[in-house]
């Protein structure tokens, strides 16, 4: 096993290291990366996803690549430009409700990526859970606004309650993530009323396997996203992606942008706006230079055998 630690460009979900750990199986290599506010037990699935990778392999793909979309942290509207336009993307998700910025320079980025993007292209935003209905009624109102027409908001309330509450008073469509991925049973969970499309990321929902169960039972059109893991990682997100019987939108997979490296020569960064599905992960061959300390080593492994034991 080996442990990483990769700066970020940007603070983003106030870290600005990735931290994670790498496992090899007789499938290949697996990524265990839970953030630092999952606990042990709901750190079981990201376990489960790694598992899968290392061990078992990956469903066979419908389609060879993915499009995906280019990810705007909180940044000035000039650097924001500066991503969208680099990219290759024609759609991009921009972070906002940060406590870093304000409504307004949430809008002044949004309108520095529509002018990147042009008329054509499309907008997404992502408040990651910091709004009332109230709140996002009226901030979505004034973000789509700037954009010239948003193409949904991902989780702008908490609760699917709220969630169903903002849908109803707004005419931008809505997007369930944390509602799902954090839920006690996401195969059980009712977000067809509350949400317009469903967002996955594969190592909260425990694997390629358990998130096509989940699409399923969602019974909305998804977006497969990243967890900001390496290109380790990031392959089991394409292989969902590559995987689901139909696949509407870009994804949120183009997140290497974010990291200031990888654990892989073979980095997976999107080409013309789109990246290749993998039937196996690339190897970590550029690992040493990204190696983590042995104190963050010794607590990865602490944890991993924790996590170990809880699913049994």
């Amino acid at each position: 096993m080996q442990v990483y630690a990769l700066p970020l460009h940007t603070r983003f979900r106030d870290i600005t290291v990735r931290e994670g750990l790498l496992l090899r199986g007789a499938a290949g290599w697996g990524e265990f990366c839970p953030f630092a506010d999952y606990s042990d037990t709901e750190s079981v699935p990201w376990l489960a996803a790694a598992l899968e990778a290392s061990e078992e392999g990956w469903p066979e793909p419908v389609r060879d690549r993915i499009e995906v979309n280019a990810t705007v942290p909180i940044v000035s509207p000039e650097r924001a430009h500066e991503l969208v336009r680099t990219s290759g993307c024609r759609t991009a998700k921009v972070k906002v409700a940060d406590k870093r910025a304000t409504l307004a320079e949430d809008c002044a980025r949004i309108e520095a990526v529509r002018d990147a993007l042009g008329p054509s292209g499309a907008i997404r935003v992502d408040a990651n859970m910091a709004w009332d209905v109230d709140t996002a009624v009226h901030a979505l109102g004034e973000l789509d606004r700037a954009a010239g027409g948003l193409e949904y908001a991902e989780q702008p309330c908490p609760t699917i309650d709220d969630l169903a509450a903002v849908r109803r008073r707004v005419s931008v469509r809505i997007a369930a993530d944390e509602s799902i991925r954090r839920a006690e049973d996401p195969l059980k969970v009712a977000v067809a009323g509350a949400a317009d499309i469903a967002v996955l990321k594969v190592a909260p929902l425990g694997g390629v396997r358990r998130a096509l169960e989940v699409a399923e039972a969602c019974g909305l059109p998804c977006v497969v996203s990243s967890a900001v893991e390496t290109s380790v990682g990031l392959a089991a997100g394409l292989a969902l992606a590559g995987a689901l019987p139909e696949l509407h939108f870009a994804c949120g997979l183009g997140t290497m942008s974010l990291l200031r490296g990888d654990v892989c020569t073979a980095t997976l960064s999107p080409v013309d706006g789109y990246l290749p599905v993998l039937r196996q992960a690339p190897e970590p061959d550029a690992y040493a230079e990204f190696a983590a300390s042995p104190e963050v080593e010794a607590a990865w492994l602490d944890r991993f055998e924790r996590v170990r034991k809880i699913s049994g």
